[in-house]
């Protein structure tokens, strides 16, 4: 759950890695090679004066007010490559740490111990050379009109004084994520456990040592050990699959040498909507992982959708029948998407953007209809715009001479332009297995050795943007964005000056910037018993052990920070050699 994709973080949980290009020197560590596989791990450091006020300091008229809010992938990979010399940065998050959530699974069973994939976010913006203030409070409104966004103070304890501020802006970045999506299933929300955030790893874990110590109380029932010693896992996307492979393995390794009487008794279940589990995944990954899930023991009910979730039991509808049935459990774990926080929505709801399911943004990631402000990871989406849309438009920019007619070489001017401002055109050319944006046009309908009439090339594009998608909500696409975002601000002066975007078709001169376009470097599915399957660029597909080994180098390599990392690497080292801890903390 880097790039290669996390899994979880991917499904981000549920696989995703952040890409951190800077001016930091990149380091390589060797740590041991094996017959199967080596692990590397790779390291981002900056050296820099430390500076930080605990109070606001107002804007010495110079620089740039930039308000961060959320320090999940997007916003620490924006932090980490801006150059804060020409801003003065603020950022506010509920939480004063990074979390690497694509670890999470690992947590919930005593893998990896929560401390070793969390960064204080003082620690990382420390080593900025320059001023950023950070304070722990949740941003409870925004107001674009003003510039201005309402924070609280978080702290539900003992607190003296006033617990909200304003803070006003030039920029606004919002990378306040997404929450879990209960699609409004009665009982979820009382009765079911999460797996997005450090406190829902931890709590599952304590619940999971709670149920084998529930399970061996003397003067019970079989049926009632066994009923607490199911484990139901909803959802089949990368999270909960991965959710479901680490437990089993916990179970299988540690926990029935500790719980022999109840050894035969454990159950774990996978409730899927869909016909197949891993279903964004290739195929040949998601059948190998439900013949291992079989194998394991690990029940799979797909075409099933949980209804209701009462104290004792999960109400099921069997899409194919019809039919309802109640699994009694011991612990669940709901794992089924996700959803805009309330704070986005009423934003949403200010700036015309009702009835969507995330803030839209332009191919630049600034908020549709808002000038300044930004929106990454999953709390946003790109509205990416249609060749078809703009066809006459830029049939009209390459005619040059206003013949009507486009000739070869007046086409190839604007082929760079083109490719750059619709990205969606070459993933058509791909899918098509087509070498170049030229062999659009050299079928026999739209190429008759004559230059092309706007009909023609009309006709060639029409099919294009039937490739657009949606980009997933995983760390790396929350990544890419932060860093993306971080160089523009970064060049913002001199773009003004030297645009390097590509053509405005619309409008006269070249866009400021280069849209964003995300580069997928793969995913990963861990599926327990030292084995990982991975989806790589390129088509291709690797499962194995062979990949559990690649899968530990890129999450090693892939930590924020030394500290994280040697953290991570001695926790996989503690397992090896001495298992799980099951203890109750």
């Amino acid at each position: 759950m880097w790039k290669l994709k996390f899994a979880s973080f991917f499904g981000k949980s549920s696989g995703a890695v952040p890409n951190y290009p800077s001016s930091s020197v990149t380091k390589l560590l060797l740590l041991f090679t094996v017959s199967s596989g080596g692990l590397l791990a790779y390291s981002e450091s900056k050296s820099g004066p430390a500076a930080f006020d605990v109070e606001s300091s107002p804007s010495d008229g110079k620089k740039k007010k930039v308000v961060v809010l959320g320090t999940g992938w997007a916003g620490t990979s924006f932090l980490k490559n801006l150059d804060i010399s020409s801003y003065d940065v603020q950022v506010v998050s509920p939480r004063n740490y990074f979390a690497f959530t694509p670890l999470l699974p690992s947590v919930t069973c005593g893998t990896v111990e929560a401390r070793s994939i969390v960064e204080p976010i003082r620690n990382i913006i420390k080593k900025k050379s320059g001023e950023i203030q950070f304070w722990e409070a949740e941003c409870v409104k925004i107001d674009a009109a003003n510039k201005k966004v309402l924070c609280r103070c978080n702290d539900s304890g003992h607190f003296v004084g006033k617990g909200e501020f304003l803070l006003d802006y030039d920029y606004l970045v919002i990378a306040l994520g997404a929450e879990v999506n209960t699609f409004n299933t009665s009982g979820v929300i009382e009765h079911c456990h999460f797996l997005k955030e450090i406190e829902d790893a931890q709590k599952i874990r304590r619940s999971v040592i709670d149920c084998f110590e529930r399970a061996i109380i003397p003067n019970l029932t079989e049926e009632e050990r066994r009923t607490n010693l199911h484990f139901v896992i909803v959802g089949g996307g990368p999270t909960g699959v991965e959710f479901a492979a680490e437990l089993h393995d916990f179970v299988q390794e540690d926990l029935v040498k500790l719980y022999p009487v109840v050894q035969d008794l454990v159950k774990i279940t996978v409730i899927q909507s869909g016909d197949h589990i891993l279903n964004a995944f290739d195929e040949r990954i998601s059948s190998f992982a439900e013949q291992k899930f079989q194998r394991d023991g690990i029940e799979l009910l797909t075409g099933s959708r949980v209804v209701g979730v009462s104290n004792e039991a999960i109400t099921l509808k069997m899409k194919s029948k019809g039919e309802i049935s109640s699994v009694p459990y011991g612990m669940v774990v709901w794992s089924t998407g996700i959803r805009t926080r309330p704070v986005v929505s009423d934003f949403m709801d200010q700036i015309g953007q009702s009835n969507r399911r995330a803030l839209a943004t332009d191919e630049w990631l600034q908020v549709k209809g808002c000038n300044n402000v930004y929106a990454l990871g999953d709390c946003a989406t790109i509205n990416q715009r249609k060749v078809m849309e703009d066809i006459s438009t830029i049939f009209s920019a390459a005619d040059k001479d206003n013949s009507g007619t486009l000739t070869v070489e007046e086409f190839r001017d604007v082929i760079d332009d083109i490719l750059v401002r619709y990205p969606q055109i070459e993933l058509y050319l791909k899918s098509k297995h087509l070498q170049h944006i030229t062999d659009l046009l050299k079928d026999s309908e739209t190429n008759d050795g004559k230059d092309l009439d706007i009909e023609k090339f009309k006709s060639a594009f029409s099919h294009v943007d039937s490739q657009m998608k949606t980009l997933p909500a995983t760390a790396q696409v929350a990544s890419q964005q932060g860093t993306y975002l971080a160089r523009c601000f970064n060049h913002m002066e001199e773009s003004k000056v030297n645009p390097e975007g590509p053509l405005r078709f619309r409008e006269s001169g070249r866009h400021q910037f280069r849209p964003f376009q995300y580069k997928h470097f793969g995913q990963f599915a861990p599926l327990g018993g030292e084995q990982t399957a991975a989806e790589l660029p390129g088509d291709w597909v690797s499962i194995g052990h062979s990949t559990q080994w690649l899968w530990y180098s890129v999450y090693a390599s892939k930590q924020v920070s030394w500290r994280t990392r040697v953290l991570v690497i001695s926790d996989w080292t503690r397992r090896f050699i001495f298992g799980r801890d099951s203890s109750r903390i």
